[in-house]
């Protein structure tokens, strides 16, 4: 409370004193007890009042103890089940929730981990993934700017992701792993890598490299081959020692015919083998008769260029060559689409050639187009010519009907730079990204696809979607979901198929259960998205003839059903429309292979590690008893005590409002009484 609230409060008392004497002395001319009282009480009313008008402030200081944190993050992955470990995991896991002095000290929290991370004190130990780095990532979110130590329990063995070993660089907590394995090293041979091309063309040979391990100190002899069906298709004698403990082996297999062909690999297992499961591998690859060629046509380098390149041969059924305006002509024939960047007067001869062959093509517009030119050469559309830029980012149309768009997160993508202007189609077309511009949509198109004449054509409205794939990376640490979304792009206009109501989007094999993710689109009449309509895929085991039927569930955009509890095998299935008479069939193939089931003991030397560089303790899983007391003496997490300053205004005090209906109540009840009033 300042000085000057105080002497405002000194005189309002001075004038409520002057006030309520005044008024009493002058009507009675003396003071008698009953004008006292009278006094008194229009005393307090009118001094309530002014203090009220004045409202001075009070700072109120309370104190309360906040804890440390403790997390408990639990390997939730088959691995755990594997090594044998998970009956002590549930043990230990039990021991810590139910120990009195550890929940008094901390607040103790459960999460596990594998496949995806999760609050969660359940364990299954059936995720058929481990990423240990994404559970430090978001744990150094949720318990950023708080003490909190954490109980790792895990074997170490990450499946996918980034090393984990490193994450005290993020996340600056102490880490007590707990060790889920024991140190004894056992004599193994294992198919350490598979690399392999994920397709081939027929009638060619492919490459496998296979890169063989072997454990232990005698010298033995074994046998590597690849089956294919009960055909062994490639066999070669190995010998190992203590010294010479790894191979590498380099071969080509023909490619006979066209569709999926799958293989098994195998090192015969050595007498006395612990774990022969990682002794087999499963591959796969796609043959098919002929690439798709697309040639990138610019008069002018560009980073874009370098990036389409890279993005559009990610899968290697689609192969770009770069031409310019003079080369190009003579050779639209050899490739199926055709991607004109930043067009001006020089590619009018070439326009002319694929409007006249009705070929595929793509177009990139950009602040070197010539815009004239192009509304010159082109009816199909007009663009506004304001000799303006400006930069725009992306927005996704969730009903586009062509091909499946997955949301790759556009709108965190940099801007495109573009011209600035409307753009008027004379022919239906369809909006896969509109353009935005401070989170304000536009309604203008940034990327639309549309069909005329038996032809397919798309345009970009800007340039330097270089920058889109390197953010795409910075988000998910990937090219992949960026590069598949340029190739289905690629895909669909390169293609003359029809139309249809029914789209379906599917892999023709997986590695492994993990990931067996089927989509599909149904559109109405008006090739509207349809979203009320019920679809149904129904699935038939090749080798045992066993039929499932799945529903697919709405998610965004589309429809999606996973298959990942199949067991591997090959499949056909059908998706249907429940409500209309429209299917569409196809088959694939799930791959025999658990990546969890490849370890033979936990990676000690990283779990160790990890407790070293984040200042922890390591424990195995057999020697924890110390644990809880290390946690308990350990200086560094003790509870702090935390004062909280307060202000609170007069006017919120609803004693004074109390008082002084009490008084001004009271007063009027007196005089009443004495007949006053």
């Amino acid at each position: 409370m300042t000085t000057q609230t105080l002497i405002y409060i000194v005189l309002a008392g001075i004038l409520a004193i002057f006030l309520a004497v005044f008024q009493y002395y002058k009507k009675e001319k003396g003071m008698t007890k009953l004008s006292m009282l009278f006094s008194f009480l229009r005393f307090l009313s009118i001094f309530a009042i002014l203090v009220l008008l004045i409202n001075p402030k009070f700072e109120q200081t309370s104190l309360s103890i906040e804890k440390p944190n403790l997390v408990v993050a639990i390997d939730n992955s088959s691995s755990v089940k594997h090594l044998k470990q998970d009956t002590q995991t549930r043990n230990l896991v039990e021991k810590l929730a139910s120990d009195a002095k550890l929940n008094d000290k901390f607040n103790v929290n459960f999460y596990t981990f594998g496949k995806s991370f999760v609050a969660s004190d359940s364990l299954t130990f059936n995720d058929n993934q481990t990423n240990i780095s994404n559970a430090f990532r978001q744990l150094s979110q949720m318990y950023r700017q708080t003490t909190t130590p954490t109980i790792l329990i895990s074997d170490g063995n990450q499946t996918y992701g980034s090393d984990y070993q490193f994450a005290g660089s993020t996340y600056k907590q102490s880490i007590y792993p707990i060790i889920l394995g024991d140190t004894v090293t056992y004599t193994d041979l294992k198919i350490q890598q598979l690399n392999v091309n994920k397709y081939a063309y027929l009638k060619n040979r492919f490459p496998v490299e296979a890169i063989l391990v072997y454990n232990g100190n005698k010298t033995i002899n074994s046998l590597f081959k690849v089956t294919s069906g009960n055909k062994t298709v490639y066999s070669k004698p190995l010998n190992f020692n203590k010294q010479n403990n790894s191979q590498v082996v380099n071969f080509t297999l023909p490619t006979n015919h066209v569709g999926v062909s799958s293989y098994r690999t195998t090192i015969v297992p050595i007498e006395h083998e612990k774990n022969t499961i990682n002794n087999t591998k499963n591959f796969a690859v796609e043959v098919i008769d002929q690439k798709t060629k697309i040639a990138i046509v610019s008069d002018f380098l560009h980073p874009d260029l370098g990036v389409l390149k890279k993005s559009i041969e990610a899968n290697e059924q689609r192969s770009v060559a770069f031409l310019n305006t003079n080369n190009s002509i003579n050779q639209i024939d050899d490739y199926q689409l055709i991607i004109l960047n930043q067009p001006n007067y020089r590619f009018k001869k070439l326009i002319e050639a694929l409007k006249k062959d009705n070929k595929n093509y793509f177009t990139i517009i950009g602040t070197k187009t010539d815009l004239n030119f192009l509304n010159n050469i082109d009816p199909n559309f007009t663009i506004e010519i304001t000799h303006q830029t400006e930069s725009y980012q992306a927005e996704l149309n969730t009903s586009y009907s062509p091909f499946i768009v997955d949301d790759i997160n556009f709108e965190s993508f940099p801007p495109l730079h573009s011209f600035y202007g409307q753009i008027t189609f004379n022919l239906p077309f369809d909006t896969v990204l509109s353009k935005t511009i401070n989170g304000i949509s536009t309604q203008t198109p940034l990327l639309t696809t549309y069909e005329i004449n038996g032809r397919r054509a798309g345009m970009l409205f800007g340039e330097n979607i270089w920058q889109w794939r390197a953010q795409s990376y910075v988000n998910d640490k990937s090219f992949n979901r960026f590069d598949d979304f340029i190739g289905k792009l690629v895909q669909y206009l390169a293609s003359n198929k029809r139309k249809t109501r029914l789209n379906v989007d599917y892999e023709s094999f997986y590695n492994g259960s993990s990931g067996v993710i089927v989509k599909a689109e149904f559109f109405d009449k008006n090739y509207v998205f349809d979203a009320r309509e019920t679809l149904t895929i129904s699935i038939t085991n090749k080798i045992t003839n066993e039929n499932k039927v799945f529903p697919l569930i709405l998610k965004n955009n589309n429809f999606q059903v996973d298959l990942s509890s199949l067991p591997p095998a090959e499949y056909s299935f059908t998706v249907k429309a429940t409500n209309e008479n429209i299917s569409k069939s196809g088959s694939f193939q799930i791959l025999e292979y658990n990546v969890e089931q490849q370890f033979l003991n936990a990676n000690v030397t990283k779990l160790r590690q990890l407790a070293t560089n984040s200042q922890g303790k390591s424990y195995f899983i057999t020697k924890t008893e110390h644990l809880v007391t290390d946690l308990l003496e350990d200086n560094r997490f003790v509870s702090i005590q935390k004062s909280h300053k307060k202000t609170i205004p007069l006017i919120d005090w609803k004693y004074l409002l109390i008082l002084i209906a009490l008084s001004l109540g009271l007063e009027w009840f007196i005089r009443k009484y004495n007949g006053l009033i």
